[in-house]
């Protein structure tokens, strides 16, 4: 059965028969805590606790926020809808396309006589118009993602920095001519990739043809299939395979990754990357590197375009409708995320342009080469369907490896996108027992706990803290495929084994706890408290959000100050550590102690599905916090 119209049977069988089994707990909730409304928004990525979760809640002081790190894909939220939850309030998304929202249409607001959505150019807004009108995905502001150039290398060698594409072979060439690289970027990700293969096609993509296809794609109904046309694709493949000539691609570079592309790059050993206006921005401030941002060439400069994105898709739960004083407060919050003061706490300092009519954001310097391309409205929005992402992969792999040419690659697309399967979503890895609730309480989370107490059972570790967001998701009763298992865990994590002693320990917890004699806070909100097994810990909430730490034992006894555990960390130390999150370094003495558990590029999710050979059960929570109010 189609995978699509399998999701839509599945969700249409939950709601009729009122199917809750396995369920651990809604996510959108509307009780009052006090006088205050409850209120959940899930974050596509942790990008958004930057500067946007603590200004909303300073902006929202009668608001009880509960802010989750979910997952940047349409399928997570179509699976908690799937297993008897509830939507949570607001929702976020990066990678959006109408054909893979439309299964969740009837459980979201539509937004389209809201104040906010008048906010919108149109022409931005339609491309979320449902046919019946419906707007129910607003899109924030968008990020740029084009070609970054070193300018002080083109200056250096006296090379003149490309306005068409002509030139930018040329640019190319030249560095090449001296031993340096003239573009690469790290192929091996779905979204370069998809990015390349779009980018260097844009002209197509955006022409009549081009239009009229994406618009029958993107509102297929469920069952249709809708290939690649026979038009305007067969040239997007023979273009990108004549992109891949001209930036010189050797065999082996679609396994590089992030760090082996931008290393070259800070070096001077590479002249341009594929990236964005915000990273451009970064490395010229905090690395002194001169970069820019130049658009993807067509033949003239008057069909050079910008690909872009919105940094994320917001909608609301349809839920929120039935009690006013909610729906009230979750549309004054969306009004304020979507002004021009939101939607640059949003941003948080990067480089990005707005869809809204009265937000003047103004593009900073790394966009000043492209400012025609702004002027002229050449911004090109990607096609970013889930399909697309995994696809788009697998065949410019194939293309980059000599198995396709364009005329193999146009067909074996257009097979797969006409009939797509995710395999980690239909492979069961094992089946669970017990529902466990991510919804946090004094106690704290006992899906976090449960996360926690599997990762330290199976790797033999005396204790394990997990800092930084842990827990994406409640733990279900039931079969768990392999991407729902990943979906446990939220994304980008490190995890380190540490050799401690007690006394390092407490001062471990005291990183993660207490607020800075500078004032920096590193939790903010409770539910973003560290999560620990093997040991328990209480605090003082002595000023909302603010952390004190009283005591840490562990099975009912002071942590013994000179003994050694092994520890396993588990987090991110950006969340803590950099200034625009929470602003508490790690102390370096106990930093140098850590080991990375985790070697090459073995993510943190690798290690859960690890984990989870061994114990084939999310392992029984314990109350690993007691939270107390007081002064």
């Amino acid at each position: 059965m189609h995978m699509k119209k399998w999701v839509c049977l599945l969700l249409a069988l939950v709601m009729t028969m009122g199917l809750l089994a396995g369920c651990a707990g809604t996510t959108g909730t509307t009780e009052k805590k006090g006088d205050r409304i409850s209120v959940s928004l899930y974050v596509w990525d942790r990008s958004m606790l930057k500067e946007l979760t603590p200004w909303l809640e300073e902006k929202f002081p009668n608001v009880e926020f509960t802010f989750i790190q979910s997952f940047n894909t349409m399928e997570y939220y179509k699976d908690l809808i799937a297993r008897g939850e509830e939507m949570p309030d607001i929702i976020t998304c990066r990678r959006f396309s109408l054909n893979d929202a439309a299964p969740l249409a009837e459980y979201l607001m539509d937004l389209s006589t809201t104040e906010v959505a008048g906010t919108f150019y149109s022409s931005y807004l339609d491309v979320n118009r449902e046919t019946s009108g419906a707007i129910r995905w607003l899109p924030m502001c968008a990020e740029v993602d084009c070609i970054m150039a070193n300018k002080d290398l083109f200056d250096q060698y006296n090379i003149p920095l490309p306005t068409n594409y002509a030139e930018f072979v040329a640019a190319i060439d030249a560095f090449e001519a001296v031993g340096i690289k003239g573009f690469q970027t790290d192929w091996n990700y779905d979204y370069s990739c998809l990015e390349t293969m779009q980018g260097c096609a844009i002209p197509e993509l955006m022409s009549l043809e081009g239009t009229q296809w994406r618009m029958e794609y993107e509102s297929k109904a469920e069952g249709q299939q809708v290939g690649l046309d026979d038009t305007v694709w067969p040239k997007v493949f023979q273009k990108y395979e004549q992109f891949l000539k001209d930036v010189r691609f050797k065999r082996g570079d679609e396994a590089l990754q992030f760090s082996a592309t931008i290393e070259p790059y800070f070096k001077g050993k590479t002249a341009m990357v594929r990236n964005t206006a915000a990273l451009a921005d970064d490395i010229t401030k905090e690395r002194g590197i001169n970069s820019v941002i130049l658009p993807y060439f067509g033949k003239t400069s008057d069909d050079n375009w910008l690909l872009t994105y919105p940094m994320c898709q917001v909608a609301v739960s349809k839920q929120v409708e039935k009690d006013p004083a909610k729906k009230a407060a979750v549309l004054e919050i969306l009004t304020a995320m979507f002004s021009e003061e939101g939607q640059k706490h949003v941003a948080a300092g990067t480089s990005v342009l707005s869809y809204n009519k009265e937000v003047n954001i103004t593009p900073t310097d790394s966009l000043r080469y492209v400012q025609d391309c702004i002027n002229s409205n050449h911004l090109y929005m990607r096609l970013a369907s889930t399909e697309i992402f995994s696809v788009s992969q697998d065949v410019a792999h194939k293309m980059m490896t000599g198995k396709y040419d364009a005329k193999a690659a146009y067909a074996a697309f257009d097979a797969r996108i006409s009939n797509y399967v995710d395999p980690e979503a239909v492979e069961v890895l094992f089946t669970q027992q017990a529902a466990y609730s991510n919804q946090f309480t004094d106690h704290g989370s006992q899906a976090a706990s449960s996360l926690m107490n599997t990762l330290c059972a199976a790797f033999d570790d005396t204790i394990a803290i997990g800092y930084s967001p842990v827990a994406s998701t409640s733990i279900y009763a039931g079969d768990y495929t392999v991407q729902q298992t990943k979906w446990v865990l939220t994304a980008r994590n490190a995890i380190y084994r540490v050799e401690y002693t007690g006394e390092e320990i407490l001062r471990i917890m005291d990183w993660l706890v207490n607020v800075k004699e500078d004032g920096s806070n590193p939790i903010r909100h409770r539910n973003l408290m560290p999560v620990t097994s093997g040991i328990r810990y209480t605090v003082t909430e002595y000023e909302r959000g603010k952390f004190r730490l009283e005591d840490v034992t562990m099975n009912g006894q002071p942590l013994d100050k000179t003994a050694t555990y092994t520890v396993l960390l588990v987090g991110a130390d950006v969340f803590l550590e950099h200034p625009t999150f929470c602003g508490c370094p790690m102390p370096e003495d106990l930093k140098q102690k850590r080991q990375a558990y985790l070697v090459s590029d073995y993510s943190s999710q690798e290690c859960m599905l690890e984990a989870l050979t061994k114990t084939r059960q999310f392992l029984e929570p314990t109350e690993y916090v007691t939270i107390l109010q007081g002064k």
